[in-house]
């Protein structure tokens, strides 16, 4: 199993609290704490990264390629 690393970002509104990542699109959640918000957001992206996976394994017509790739990103 390899670790990857995500910007996870937790914004309070009312009495609950919202979550996403920021690299990865629809990943995203709430909770009635920061840290139910953080299970969820945990639970939701694994779920998302396993499904682009088996999407794209079930694609036979094409080949596929896997490579890892680094940018850098200006500091905030």
């Amino acid at each position: 199993m390899t670790k990857r690393e995500f910007t996870a970002v937790y914004q309070k509104r009312g009495s609950r609290y919202i979550a996403w990542v920021e690299e990865v699109p629809g990943a995203n959640t709430q909770g009635k704490t920061k840290r139910e918000a953080k299970e969820n957001l945990e639970e939701a992206l694994v779920l998302i990264l396993e499904s682009n996976r088996k999407i794209l394994s079930g694609s036979r017509r094409r080949t596929i390629f896997r490579e890892p790739i680094h940018v850098a990103l200006p500091a905030r």
